[in-house]
C-alpha cells in the first residue's frame, strides 16, 4: 500500500494532547470522600470504568482511520511483462513554396499534415519527433509519446516559416541528430519532399550514408507530380504556376542504402496508402514491463472510522448512560 499524501501523518500528533488531556480530565472528575470501608462498594461499576476508556480508545481509532484515509492509502496490483510494437521514428517535412501546389488536394502541404496527423496518432507505442525543412531545416519536437503535443506541434506549422529552397540533405541530417538519441532498437525517419536538393550545407547522400553507419532506416515519399503545377498564395487563390520535377534517383537512393523504401505519392489517395505500408513495415517488438494503475483504498478506513465512532456512541449513550 501507498499513501498519495503521507505528510498527513503528521496529524497522528495529535494523539499526544489527547491522551493528556484525557489524563487530566480522569485524575479530576472523581471527587474523594472519606469512609471507614468499602466493602459495601465490592462488586460494583469496575467494568464500567473499563467500558469508559475503551470508549476513548474507539475515538483514537476513529480519529486514526480519518487521518489515513485523508492520506489516500493506494494499492498496486502488481506488475506484469508484456510485448508490444514500439519504435523511434522522426517524421521530415517539406515546406517548401512548391507544396502548396494543389495536384493533391487541397495542396501537397496540407495532404501530408493530414495524413501524418493520422499516422501520429496510429502509432501510440512509439517515440516520434518532428523536423520540418525548406531552404533550411528547423526540428519542432525532439522525440516524446505525448501524442497531443506531436500533434499541435504539426498543426501550427506553417508555410513560409523558413527560407524558401529545398535542402533534403539537411532536412535528413537534422532529423538523424534528433533520432539518435532515442533508446529503441529500431530507428526510422520518414522524409517527405517534392522536389530536387537545392539548398543547404550537406548532401543528401552525405545525409545517407550517416543513416546507414548508425542504423537508420529512412523511408523517402516523393510527393505530387511532375511538370507545372499551381501553387497558391497564403489565402488560398491560385496565384501562378510553377514546373516541379521530384528527384527520384537521389530519393530511391537514399532509402536503398539505409534499408528503408522510397514511394511515390501523386494524389492525396495514394499518399495515405503510403502512410499505412510505412505503418505494416515499422513494427519492432519490444518486452516491456507494465505495472497496473494505482487503485484507491481509502473506503475502508471511512468505514472503519465510521463504525469504531458510531460503537462509541452506542456504549456511551447506552450502556454508558448516566442519570443527571
Amino acid at each position: 500500500m501507498t499513501l498519495q499524501h503521507p505528510a498527513l501523518l503528521w496529524l497522528f500528533l495529535i494523539y499526544i494532547p489527547l491522551i493528556y488531556w484525557y489524563i487530566i480530565k480522569q485524575r479530576n472528575a472523581s471527587p474523594y470522600m472519606g469512609i471507614s470501608t468499602l466493602q459495601g462498594f465490592s462488586g460494583g461499576a469496575g467494568w464500567k470504568r473499563l467500558l469508559m476508556h475503551f470508549c476513548f480508545l474507539l475515538e483514537l481509532i476513529a480519529i486514526g482511520c480519518v487521518i489515513v484515509a485523508l492520506a489516500r492509502p493506494m494499492t498496486r496490483e502488481g506488475m506484469s511483462k508484456s510485448r508490444i510494437e514500439g519504435t523511434d521514428i522522426i517524421l521530415a517535412l517539406d515546406i517548401s513554396g512548391s507544396m502548396t501546389a494543389t495536384d493533391i488536394a487541397p495542396n501537397r502541404f496540407m495532404a501530408a499534415k493530414e495524413v501524418a496527423e493520422k499516422f501520429i496518432v496510429g502509432r501510440q507505442n512509439d517515440n516520434m519527433g518532428l523536423v520540418i525543412f525548406s531552404g533550411e531545416s528547423l526540428s519542432i519536437m525532439p522525440l516524446t509519446n505525448d501524442r497531443g503535443a506531436l500533434v499541435n506541434a504539426l498543426k501550427n506549422v506553417k508555410m513560409g516559416s523558413l527560407e524558401d529552397g529545398t535542402a533534403i540533405g539537411d532536412g535528413l541530417a537534422s532529423a538523424i541528430n534528433r533520432i539518435s538519441s532515442g533508446k529503441a532498437k529500431s530507428k526510422s525517419i520518414i522524409l517527405l519532399t517534392d522536389g530536387t536538393n537545392n539548398a543547404g550545407d550537406v548532401a543528401p547522400s552525405t545525409a545517407a550514408e550517416i543513416a546507414r553507419k548508425k542504423g537508420i532506416k529512412v523511408y523517402t515519399i516523393g510527393a505530387g507530380t511532375d511538370g507545372s503545377v499551381a501553387v497558391r498564395d497564403p489565402y488560398g487563390f491560385a496565384a501562378t504556376t510553377i514546373e516541379t520535377k521530384i528527384d527520384e534517383e537521389s530519393l530511391k537512393q537514399i532509402a536503398s542504402l539505409t534499408g528503408g523504401k522510397y514511394f511515390r505519392a501523386k494524389n492525396a489517395t495514394t499518399l495515405k496508402e503510403v502512410f499505412a505500408e510505412i505503418d505494416r513495415l515499422e513494427k519492432t517488438l519490444l518486452d516491456v514491463d507494465r505495472y497496473s494503475r494505482l487503485d484507491e483504498n481509502y473506503m475502508p478506513w471511512a468505514w472503519g472510522a465510521l463504525a469504531a465512532y458510531s460503537l462509541m456512541l452506542l456504549l456511551r449513550y447506552v450502556v454508558l448512560r448516566r442519570i443527571p
